[in-house]
């Protein structure tokens, strides 16, 4: 086997982050080398992650950090804003990211996209990484061949920052893809505004935002004297696990920028 991946975590405090962190500590073909979180900057990440100290300093800047850390993939679950900075940030330096945070424009992966191609490098950028619910956008899309009308429903914990969900606006994009006609569902008048809530090519999106919860979604079918609901729950942030260690072993066999954890594990699959 060859040499350990070396893998730099920013947003290493937050609870992906600290996540990853953990899960990182029992592979054996995986390193951490790194931390970034300006707001534990100098704190020891094993201290904090692992409730034993691993002699890692939590670092304020990026560009730093992959200077003296030299890794071969950065992870980032963190907030949008400065998303893009940070991702050409850790593209200039030759390394591969894999991001779990949303909220990029079109033009903004466009441009990533093509920073890859110059550079050669592997990305990838996924709006979840459980595999459930790739699997439940994939079934939706199958689904929206033989159903009219659809609508999706996502909930999560209040402190995610974005409504809708990056899951939920790519599962409606999926579905769209998958189809010519839109909803035939007529909305009607709202006595209460945005009670049918967001509109994304005719398929409405409702967001919950719930104490308790994590992350879940239901895609809601109709048809003639039916309904069919596909829906997936992450119970904890473990089920993002497996997808993530999925995406840092194979970012840098990735041909460019991949968007979404379902063309990581098709490229898996036939490579």
């Amino acid at each position: 086997m060859g040499s350990k991946i070396k893998v730099l975590v920013v947003g290493a405090t937050g609870k992906m982050g600290s996540e990853v962190v953990r899960t990182l500590a029992i592979q054996p073909d995986l390193d951490l080398v790194g931390a970034v979180d300006p707001s534990h900057y100098g704190a020891d990440i094993g201290q904090i992650a692992l409730g034993a100290q691993n002699n890692i300093k939590i670092e304020r800047d990026l560009q730093q950090a992959l200077t003296e850390c030299e890794p071969d993939v950065v992870v980032d679950f963190t907030r949008p804003e400065g998303l893009f900075g940070r991702i050409q940030t850790v593209l200039n330096a030759g390394v591969s990211p894999v991001v779990g945070t949303t909220g990029l424009s079109q033009a903004e992966l466009a441009d990533l996209a093509e920073i890859c191609q110059r550079k050669k490098i592997g990305a990838l950028i996924a709006p979840n990484f459980a595999i459930g619910a790739i699997l439940m956008m994939q079934f939706a899309q199958v689904a929206s061949r033989f159903f009219q009308d659809v609508e999706i429903i996502e909930m999560h914990h209040p402190n995610k920052v974005d409504a809708p969900s990056g899951t939920a606006i790519k599962t409606a994009e999926m579905i769209l893809e998958s189809r010519e006609g839109l909803n035939k569902g007529a909305s009607g008048a709202e006595s209460v505004q945005g009670v049918r809530g967001g509109d994304l090519g005719g398929i409405r999106i409702h967001s919950v935002r719930l104490t308790g919860l994590v992350a879940h979604q239901e895609v809601i079918f109709g048809g003639a004297g039916q309904t069919l609901t596909i829906r997936h729950d992450s119970l904890n942030r473990e089920s993002f696990m497996p997808g993530v260690m999925l995406g840092i072993r194979e970012v840098r066999h990735l041909p460019g920028l991949v968007y979404g954890l379902d063309q990581l594990i098709a490229h898996h699959h036939t490579s």
